[in-house]
């Protein structure tokens, strides 16, 4: 089938029925306590859903992404949407862009100028990338109501159709964050003659305490910042990882909950001093939550964390992803594992650079910083 040119197009309807819902929000009490204590402030809350239901334009965010070329293709059981934006350059690589969770290709509004015309912000045109950013399949614009559930592996097989099949690139590079970055992972293990290589910003390394009697320093602070990680950041995995369907009825129903629960996740995962938007502007946030509302994609978003509990780690114990690998380290992200513990799985690690600010959300925090970073690790690479 070949790709279909899309525009995106939310009708009025929804957006009066979303701004009614808004309106009749019931908040709960706040606990007592700090705000932020124990989930989602609920004064934060208030001012986010006030701001989302009388001021937020969604028509604004909406044009913005449609400023991009948009398609939408039958691969996989699915209708598939992604962004194809051609570099503006000598010779344009293809770059595979992956999101997250709970991002979408909302992430990449600002980075994909940077990435398609380096020249238009000082960098150097033969830099240039032609970028291909897909909303995962069960994210977004690659969800209807029924389809099919994917895993991280399902999903990387389909990124490969897309760029292999569908768009006929014998190779290119990917780069990805959250599971952007397990899905690189998994191109680049699987798929080692597809790419140039892999740039990531989180590594997909097992979510355990470091083996050995003797750490080192890196090794012993990382051990105890995964226990904290897991002891108190996880409950989400949990839930969304076992329980999908029983969650995705309280989100699909209320914008105000399903607001909640992703921007807790900017909060604790940005580099924001504890106030989301000082990292991500408020319209952006909303922006990328609109669009799980408008879908209604939130319950299928969760399948990759089903999928991570139900089924071997991707990468099999003692194997090794052999494509060269880039990693960029932003000091607020999850996890940080050192070197010596990525290195266990990233055996070709070409590129490791300790970022100076930003954190999860790297793209939408720091475009510029990462759109660099991806620049100067592919270039020895073209």
């Amino acid at each position: 089938m070949a790709p279909r040119p899309f525009t995106l197009s939310v009708p009025d309807a929804a957006i009066a029925d979303l701004k009614t819902r808004l309106a009749l929000t019931r908040f709960p009490d706040a606990a007592p306590g700090e705000p932020w204590a124990f989930g989602t402030s609920v004064p934060y809350a208030r001012e986010l859903v006030a701001y989302w239901q009388s001021q937020f334009d969604w028509r604004a965010q909406e044009a913005a992404l449609n400023a991009f070329p948009q398609f939408k293709v039958a691969l996989h059981g699915i209708d598939l949407h992604y962004l194809h934006v051609p570099g503006k350059g000598p010779n344009p690589k293809p770059l595979l862009l992956l999101h997250g969770w709970p991002g979408s290709v909302f992430e990449f509004l600002d980075i994909i100028p940077r990435l398609t015309d380096p020249a238009a912000f000082g960098g150097d045109p033969a830099d240039a990338f032609t970028v291909i950013a897909p909303s995962l399949p069960g994210y977004g614009l690659s969800f209807a109501p029924g389809q099919k559930r994917f895993a991280v592996p399902d999903i990387a097989a389909c990124a490969h159709d897309l760029m292999t099949q569908t768009l006929g690139f014998s190779k290119f590079a990917v780069q990805g964050g959250d599971w952007g970055a397990s899905i690189a992972s998994v191109l680049g293990y699987a798929y080692p003659s597809s790419v140039y290589g892999i740039h990531i910003n989180l590594l997909m390394v097992p979510r355990e305490r470091p083996a050995g009697k003797e750490l080192t320093i890196a090794e012993n602070q990382y051990a105890e910042d995964l226990m904290e990680w897991m002891r108190e950041e996880t409950g989400y995995q949990q839930i969304q990882g076992t329980k999908p369907q029983t969650l995705a009825f309280g989100l699909t129903d209320s914008p105000a909950g399903l607001a909640a629960w992703i921007a807790e996740k900017f909060r604790s995962w940005s580099d924001c001093g504890g106030v989301p938007e000082n990292a991500v502007s408020r319209d952006r946030m909303l922006g990328n939550i609109a669009l799980y509302w408008f879908t209604g994609a939130i319950g299928s978003s969760f399948w990759p964390y089903y999928g991570r509990l139900h089924a071997p780690w991707p990468i099999p114990r003692g194997e090794t992803i052999d494509v060269p690998t880039g990693y960029a380290e932003f000091p607020k992200e999850i996890v940080r594992p050192p070197r010596s513990i990525a290195e266990k799985v990233y055996a070709n690690i070409q590129r490791w650079t300790v970022m100076k600010k930003g954190g999860h959300f790297a793209a939408m925090e720091q475009p510029a910083a990462l759109a660099q970073e991806i620049q100067d690790f592919f270039r020895p690479l073209r």
